[in-house]
């Protein structure tokens, strides 16, 4: 009977597609957790529930979820249903924990979309979005048991954050979004998908009472996966819209371009200054060098004619001999004045470049050297990628690390990447003028990032390329761009200083 529910999982499941948002996003990190339990080869129990990535390899659920499974881990399968693709996973547990009421499922064969924690403050009235699979819905659409373990998109349902409660002893967030029996193990997601809670159990509503939704806490959910030693992404920063932040940053980078380009003219008009200034230091030594010699040649006739005048003086005393040494001397003193003169320096200035002040500016393609990018929050918006500082080696005409080229146009530098391990499509870009870096994500759909491999096709990792196979590049990233989604889901904005 197991190998039967298997062999439907791998024939009858169908990937499904879901828009380019937050919750989606989030979405397809959401898995069905199923449970069967078997005795003598007989199927004697069936149960599922909800749960989500925590990382790549395992899934956050209700202890309740799997309580079989714990109690009888040689009599019940549990089984790992993600929302894309066309199969499904067994899983182990390895984490169990009943009191909080969660536990931790590992599963091979894939790799999913990992959920991040928000750690940030929510006030009650926040909007929340609860996404799992309920029973309800599965019992008016199910066509079959294989419609259990076929993959299909969760159900979404919003609400707002109503409390929190304490419930036997656990932290737990009371909210009005709709959930049902198979909801558990789910996750309560902020409206930008980051995991607030997990959905555990309902309140009854009878005789016209309200219906309200209990989630194990997120200062819960984060001390059991740390008892566990489970790695999870957190994200303290508040919601803002994608769109908000787009247009805060388009004007924010305007200003910081503008600032760089003022800085430029400002440097360029100091180094004017600079040069003008050296270039008059040497005007006035070029003229006082002409003056100094033109003083000495003046010296040396007046010197020589005194000369010479002495001589007559001396023959007209009968010193002949000394009479044409005076006159030999002050004649040759006369002939080095004129030729002193005539070999004048002319006073105008000839400076070799080489003995001017360097310029400070350097050009949109030169090398920056090793930098240190800082992330700046008002300027990015993160559902779950790390915010830590990003080191780059930024090399001559866009090489990055030594390996990876960048695209130039209008003096920015652009790569997108491609990954093919991920459902994450990155652009990344780098402006030399103001030093910004920036990462804008689209966190993709299986079938998306299938269209975006598609359109990226082979792509060489190297730099230096001739101009031929950076047209090629240019043309493959125009490809990639054009089956993007809309709208990004991430953007995180870097400030980078030399890490020398």
């Amino acid at each position: 009977m197991i190998r039967l529910l298997l062999l439907l999982a791998l024939t009858f499941g169908l990937a499904s597609s879901a828009s380019a948002d937050d919750i989606a996003a989030t979405g397809r990190g959401v898995v069905r957790v199923v449970t069967i339990a078997v005795v003598d080869d007989q199927v004697v129990g069936f149960g599922h529930g909800s749960g989500f990535a925590i990382a790549p390899n395992r899934i956050v659920t209700n202890a309740h979820v799997v309580d079989l499974a714990e109690r009888y881990p040689d009599n019940v399968v549990v089984g790992i249903v993600p929302t894309e693709g066309s199969k499904s996973y067994q899983g182990k547990v390895i984490a169990y924990d009943s009191q909080r009421d969660l536990a931790l499922i590992e599963f091979t064969g894939a790799r999913l979309p990992p959920s991040a924690l928000y750690t940030g403050p929510m006030t009650e009235g926040d909007a929340v979005v609860s996404l799992g699979f309920p029973g309800n819905v599965d019992l008016a659409t199910a066509r079959s048991a294989a419609d259990y373990i076929r993959p299909m998109t969760p159900v979404r349902s919003e609400g707002v954050l109503s409390g929190r409660r304490v419930l036997s002893g656990v932290e737990v967030l009371l909210h009005t979004a709709s959930i049902a029996r198979g909801n558990s193990g789910g996750p309560l997601l902020d409206r930008c998908g980051r995991v607030i809670g997990v959905n555990s159990a309902i309140t009854r509503g009878e005789e016209g009472d309200s219906t309200f939704g209990f989630a194990i806490a997120d200062t819960e959910l984060a001390g059991f996966l740390h008892d566990a030693k489970q790695p999870y992404a957190s994200i303290g920063t508040g919601c803002t819209s994608i769109e908000d932040r787009l247009r805060q940053d388009a004007d924010a980078d305007a200003r910081a371009t503008a600032d760089a380009a003022s800085a430029k003219r400002d440097a360029a008009t100091q180094d004017a200054m600079t040069r003008e200034v050296a270039l008059e230091k040497a005007r006035t030594e070029a003229g006082r060098a002409r003056e100094n010699v033109m003083a000495l040649a003046g010296l040396l006739l007046v010197a020589g004619a005194l000369v010479i005048g002495s001589a007559g003086l001396l023959e007209s005393r009968g010193q002949r001999r000394q009479a044409v040494w005076a006159l030999s001397i002050g004649g040759l003193s006369v002939l080095v004045a004129i030729i002193v003169f005539v070999l004048r320096p002319s006073g105008e200035v000839d400076v070799p470049l080489s003995a001017l002040p360097k310029t400070r500016i350097s050009t949109p393609d030169a090398a920056l050297g090793k930098l240190m990018c800082t992330l700046i929050p008002e300027r990015s918006r993160i559902t779950i990628s790390s915010s830590e500082d990003v080191p780059i080696d930024w090399g001559a005409k866009g090489c990055v690390n030594g390996k990876t080229q960048y695209v130039g146009a209008n003096g920015r530098w652009d790569r997108v990447l491609v990954p093919d391990a991920e459902q994450t499509v990155s652009v990344l870009s780098f402006d030399p003028a103001t030093r910004v870096y920036s990462n804008t994500r689209y966190l993709m759909s299986a079938a998306g990032m299938e269209a975006a491999r598609t359109a990226r096709g082979v792509v060489p990792n190297v730099c230096n390329m001739d101009d031929a196979a950076l047209g090629r590049l240019a043309g493959q990233q125009a490809a990639v761009r054009a089956v993007l989604p809309p709208l990004p889901n991430e953007k995180l904005v870097y400030s980078c200083k030399s890490a020398r």
